[in-house]
């Protein structure tokens, strides 16, 4: 075998030297078909003598920790390449004769080799060796027209081919066993951070994924013109949309037995002044601005503590934007009001254009509905908020987006 890969070598090496701008274009398609040919006959060379190698020992006795860290040093490739280099050797190994040998004709691919093995180890396993033989025949065929891609997909399938009758029990059991490793893997974990903020990750299940996608969807595209989020920044607001719809629902379950609500303390003084941070039931701390967008549409608890912040009162709870408010506010506004934002009025909250705090009225000449995105944007930034002649709201940019100041106004939810 030395001799002849030997003798490889120097064919190889002359062609390596050989200019191809003389040949045609037939000859050179012909060169890319016949060395890629060579690339995977060889790659059945190599994969059998690591496969032998790492069956003898022979990384350890070398003081090599794996057969993995050997071949990095020895064919100076990273660590990821030689793990998949041995884990192919072994897959190759075990499969049907058919692998090795479509491998060794350059009829598939490497990668196509790795795909056909795993699914006759799959389909070996529920229907027996003989189906699975047949089943390496047919995707040897297939590895002629589809990339591995495809093929592994194909392959999922396979028994509909080489074993109709086993195909459905086989399907079933495949889908429970990917069912019970979905229940087994989900999970969520909320890390915390400073300054309040959350840390989410975990696995959601196809259930719950679809669910999640068909909720933030939706409200994770951009919300105008305007909207300059990447779109993380877009998910990250559709999720806490989702959340101030679930808690304005009433439905979610009691805490304490009162419904599940965001609880925020600050000084009346303070809010009117613009200048008052606020505190959660958690002890998080809030800006000024935020507690003040909070407040826009709250449910209000007045409170009288005494210069030690005991409670020495709790008045009755009253909500600043009323049912047939927000009814008016709906045929009024359509929903969020911002120019080119297209969120229906369900995810809208009521935003005073006078603060309730500076002596607003609860009315609807003082009120118009934003969603979440352009609430925070309208507080935070200089955009003024008014109702033109007609009665329908209408917003003026700051100086440095419009020199003139022009009014804008949506039209999306006029049209619709």
């Amino acid at each position: 075998m030395i001799d002849e890969l030997a003798r490889a070598d120097q064919a190889v090496a002359a062609c390596a030297g050989a200019p191809a701008w003389p040949l045609s274009e037939h000859d050179l398609i012909a060169v890319l078909d016949a060395t890629h040919r060579l690339q995977q006959r060889l790659a059945a060379v190599q994969l059998a003598a690591i496969r032998e190698l790492d069956g003898r020992g022979t990384a350890v006795a070398q003081g090599a920790s794996s057969t993995a860290v050997w071949l990095r040093e020895r064919l100076r490739v990273d660590i990821a390449a030689a793990r998949r280099l041995v884990a192919l050797a072994a897959s190759v190994d075990v499969a049907p004769p058919g692998v090795r040998q479509a491998l060794a004709d350059g009829t598939v691919s490497v990668e196509q080799a790795r795909v056909i093995a795993d699914t006759a180890a799959t389909v070996s396993a529920v229907a027996g060796a003989e189906v699975a033989d047949k089943a390496v025949g047919v995707l040897v065929e297939w590895a002629g027209r589809f990339d591995p891609t495809l093929l592994r997909r194909m392959g999922t399938r396979i028994l509909d081919h080489v074993a109709p009758g086993l195909a459905d029990a086989a399907d079933a059991a495949a889908l429970a066993a990917e069912d019970a490793r979905a229940a087994l893997d989900r999970h969520v974990t909320v890390s915390e951070q400073t300054g309040g903020r959350l840390r989410l990750s975990g696995i959601l299940d196809a259930e719950a994924a679809a669910l999640l996608r068909a909720a933030i969807d939706p409200l994770s595209a951009p919300a105008g013109p305007d909207d300059n989020r990447c779109a993380g920044q877009r998910r990250h607001d559709a999720l806490a949309d989702v959340c101030r719809l679930a808690l304005r629902t009433g439905e979610l379950p009691e805490t304490g037995g009162d419904p599940a609500q965001l609880v925020v303390t600050t000084s009346f003084d303070g809010l009117t002044r613009q200048l008052g941070a606020g505190t959660l039931d958690v002890g998080l701390r809030l800006t000024p601005d935020t507690v003040r967008r909070l407040a826009c549409d709250a449910a209000i608890l007045p409170a009288v503590l005494g210069r030690g912040g005991q409670v020495l009162d709790v008045g009755r709870q009253r909500r600043l934007v009323t049912g047939p408010l927000r009814r008016a506010l709906v045929l009024r506004d359509g929903g969020c009001a911002f120019p080119g934002c297209d969120r229906p009025p369900r995810w809208c909250a009521a935003h005073h254009i006078r603060h309730w705090a500076d002596g607003g009225p609860t009315s609807l000449d003082n009120a118009v509905l934003l969603c979440g995105h352009h609430h925070r944007h309208v507080h935070q930034t200089d955009w003024v908020v008014r109702l033109g002649d007609d009665g329908h709201p209408e917003f003026v940019p700051p100086a440095w987006l419009d020199p003139d100041q022009l009014p804008r106004r949506n039209e999306f939810h006029r049209r619709t």
